[in-house]
């Protein structure tokens, strides 16, 4: 929970500006690109698995969706209606940023009908069955991009497909996505999504959660709430796909695979499942702690057994997951009742 989401937002933005004048390695750049991203998958899970209750273990599915989608755009749609927006030639600011919004757009958009799709027939279903349903639909996606020949197949989207922007003759995918975008991008999720629980139509999201039975018995459409969080949380999911299509300029469905979706779900958990900030919190860390292990293992100034250690540091990694979750099974920030105790004033239901 964010007590305080307009201020959250501004502030966002406002450090969103501050990071284009950041000067970072391209290393460092990298895990900082990574990090707003899996803030924006791990958000917006949250409101399905943390704000509704479900459990939804096809996030990357949706993703790849939303990166292969706002790829298409701005390099196949985009020339035709931009003339030379993807040309060798520097292309006008102004015209840049209305054609990566608008590829945004429609990766948001292709993920949130693939999360209409996928959705109705199966928010029917609860708790493991749930899991395994969407498992199947996220691999189900991948599974197509891989044998879909115009988009690469499991090569990728390659330059054998000829949709790519072609910079010193090497094509690859057009280059917008930067830390701005990002992080600003990021903090419209965090704010749109907390806005959403906290209002009146939201609170159905939290019933769904609380006691499902006694929300159907009350009359509540239980079935058509779950249905709208897994949209919502399915066009963020396209929109981060897109960021990350455009940062790496090239996109392969091994990328979108069920690791992915375990991951976002991993942060969402670490965080606290419902806690905006505990989830902000554990997408930054969990992005962080790998890449430091790595370094770690580089340090000759350590001892030998310890860099062996670090490198095998996804065992490491998935032990420390280990030993905080059985430690700390209600995540970093707990449940977000932790926050409503600490601000009544700002969570509390209005009557």
């Amino acid at each position: 929970m964010i007590p305080y989401p307009r201020l959250a937002l501004f502030c966002g933005l406002i450090f969103a500006g501050a990071l284009s004048f950041l000067p970072l390695s391209p290393y460092f750049y990298d895990i900082a690109i990574g990090i707003g991203i899996s803030i924006i998958l791990a958000v917006s899970l949250n409101l399905v698995n943390g704000h509704t209750g479900q459990f939804s273990l096809g996030h990357a599915g949706f993703m790849a969706v939303g990166a292969y989608a706002s790829a298409a755009v701005t390099n196949l749609f985009a020339p035709k209606f931009f003339g030379s927006l993807v040309s060798n030639a520097a292309p006008s600011a102004l015209a840049s940023s209305f054609a990566f919004l608008l590829a945004l757009a429609a990766g948001g958009i292709g993920a949130a009908i693939a999360g209409l799709i996928v959705g109705v027939p199966s928010l029917r279903l609860k708790g493991d069955y749930l899991a395994i349903v969407t498992l199947g639909f996220g691999e189900i996606i991948r599974v197509i991009l891989q044998n879909t020949e115009v988009v690469g197949a499991s090569r990728g989207w390659s330059i054998e497909s000829g949709y790519f922007h072609s910079v010193n003759g090497a094509q690859t995918i057009v280059p917008y996505t930067n830390l701005t975008w990002t992080y600003a991008l990021a903090a419209i999720t965090i704010y749109i999504i907390t806005s959403l629980v906290n209002s009146t139509y939201g609170r159905g999201f939290l019933t769904v959660r609380d006691d499902e039975v006694a929300a159907e018995s009350a009359g509540i459409n239980t079935t058509k709430y779950k249905v709208i969080a897994f949209v919502i949380a399915a066009f963020f999911a396209g929109i981060a796909g897109g960021l990350y299509a455009h940062f790496k300029q090239y996109v392969n469905p091994s990328g979108f695979d069920f690791m992915l979706s375990v991951s976002v779900v991993v942060m969402v958990i670490l965080g606290g499942m419902g806690n905006t900030a505990g989830v902000v919190f554990a997408a930054a860390l969990l992005t962080i702690l790998p890449e430091w292990l790595r370094s770690v293992a580089g340090y000759s100034w350590l001892p030998m057994w310890l860099r062996e250690i670090a490198k095998n540091r996804m065992i490491l990694y998935s032990l420390l997951l280990i030993i905080f979750m059985l430690t700390r099974p209600q995540g970093l920030f707990g449940d977000v009742n932790a926050t409503r105790r600490a601000f009544p004033n700002r969570t509390r239901r209005k009557e």
